[in-house]
């Protein structure tokens, strides 16, 4: 085999692995929600615990996320990739066989772990395998199944509980990862970072700071955005941040380093990642919602009417990919921001009580390739806006902010929907729902005008060559 097919088939192997776990760390966000009823029925627990199901993974998830990446770069990509899909794989088998609601929550915040490890480096690992030119169309790929992952999250959970039962929302995870590990063993290349060593106290701030906001977040909608916990842990999670700001920015060998912020592709891709997720999430959470309890659609009967919405990713995401190595992702990332808003604001116009299938479809059309825009030049450019040697922890900071952008959105959405509506009524809902959709619309809307400040990519790329050469990668095993 030549040395040019091999790479290819290197990097092949490397988007299937990198997207299937990507796609089944993502997935894990929003997949329990439609179940919850059944898992209350079969555990009991009173509302708050069933709550803490969904809560207990975004946690961990979102605030181990830059950790993941730092323990990837220090002791090997590939290495840590293996043991958090081991560790996720064996905390999905947990929670399927959980006897009672606790022992499901703390399954459920084992598994957020997991996927923390997980994540980040699926980046690193599929930009390492990738040759520069093809690395467009590689995120492509990446970021449809991870759209879809994210969006189409309600409809797998709702159709395998009403199909079959709600634990196999959790064995879905087992055989794929089981599947998962000997390819990444054999069929990934070993990487590392800097080298440098890890940042224990940067860690403890930014792992303290995110779970404080987090948690905050959370329960916010839940306990009351006055309760003394939610309050605690807004205000310390904000000073131990801020304490990991001051603190990044005079240590020798930071987490994160702060002087990444300085570069306004960085800035502007995370700024835009984080409204881009707080508006999505928050309407998606609404949304499903509403095509049941409003308009009477089963977990499957809704999600199959969302395709337009949460499918479109698999078929355009490929070829924004694509118009991104052509044209750079500035320009896409941009545009699919923009569609994203108008499709949210449509939605709030035509959204009633008793509103027709034919008259959301424009709406989710337009939302659904304004998502699919988004998510894979998003991903270049948070890979291209760093030095390879700092991807690792890029894509861990880009993570954490989506993350607690989406636990944001949740949070705003419920309060503004609690706040002007409710669910006594399907006319209740609408009148919560619609306010809080024009909300998303505008936040999304603010995610692209941030993307546009993002300099051109050739600015970029002269901003972010090198200084000394890439590290060496490590050939892999076969």
């Amino acid at each position: 085999m030549s040395q040019q097919t091999a790479r290819r088939g290197g990097a092949a192997w490397a988007l299937v692995i990198t997207s299937v776990a990507g796609f089944m760390a993502a997935l894990d966000n929003l997949v329990v929600t439609t179940a919850l009823p059944s898992i209350r029925e079969d555990l009991g627990g009173a509302l708050h615990d069933l709550e803490w199901t969904v809560s207990a993974y975004t946690l961990t998830f979102a605030v181990l996320l830059m950790f993941g990446a730092a323990l990837g770069d220090r002791f090997g990509r590939r290495r840590l990739f293996a043991a958090g899909i081991t560790v996720f794989t064996g905390a999905s088998a947990a929670a399927a066989m959980a006897p009672g609601i606790d022992s499901l929550i703390a399954a459920r915040a084992v598994q957020g772990a997991g996927a923390a490890v997980m994540m980040p480096l699926t980046l690193t690992l599929l930009t390492a395998a990738v040759p520069a030119a093809k690395r467009g169309m590689a995120y492509g790929i990446w970021g449809a199944v991870n759209g879809l992952a994210v969006a189409s999250g309600p409809l797998i959970g709702g159709t395998l509980t009403e199909h079959i039962s709600w634990q196999w929302i959790f064995w879905l995870n087992v055989p794929l990862g089981l599947v998962l590990l000997p390819l990444a063993r054999f069929r990934l290349a070993e990487s590392h970072g800097t080298g440098a060593p890890l940042d224990v106290p940067g860690t403890l701030l930014a792992s303290g700071g995110l779970f404080g906001i987090v948690y905050g977040l959370v329960r916010g909608p839940a306990d009351g955005w006055t309760g003394s916990l939610v309050l605690t842990g807004l205000f310390a999670g904000s000073a131990l941040l801020a304490g990991f700001v001051l603190y990044s920015t005079r240590a020798a060998h930071p987490m994160l380093p702060m002087r990444l912020f300085r570069s306004r592709a960085f800035s502007g891709i995370n700024a835009a990642s984080l409204l881009m997720f707080l508006g999505m999430f928050g309407s998606i959470f609404l949304l499903s919602q509403y095509m049941q309890g409003v308009l009477g659609y089963s977990p499957t009967e809704a999600g199959l009417r969302m395709l337009p919405w949460t499918g479109m990713p698999m078929l355009v995401a490929p070829i924004a990919g694509i118009l991104a190595d052509r044209v750079g992702g500035r320009p896409v990332v941009a545009t699919g921001l923009f569609l994203q808003a108008l499709g949210l604001g449509y939605m709030s116009v035509v959204a009633t009580a008793d509103a027709s299938y034919v008259s959301q479809l424009p709406a989710l059309i337009i939302s659904g390739i304004g998502m699919a825009l988004f998510f894979a030049p998003a991903s270049h450019l948070v890979m291209s806006s760093v030095r390879p040697q700092e991807q690792g922890i890029a894509s861990g900071a880009n993570n954490a902010l989506r993350e607690v952008g989406g636990a944001l959105g949740i949070a705003v959405m419920a309060s503004i929907f609690a706040a002007q509506g409710g669910y006594e009524t399907g006319q209740t809902f609408v009148d919560g729902m619609r306010p809080a959709l024009v909300v998303g619309s505008a936040v999304v809307a603010l995610a692209g005008v941030a993307a546009l400040l993002i300099p051109t990519r050739r600015r970029t790329e002269r901003q972010t060559a090198p200084a000394a050469p890439a590290p060496v990668l490590e050939t892999a095993s076969h």
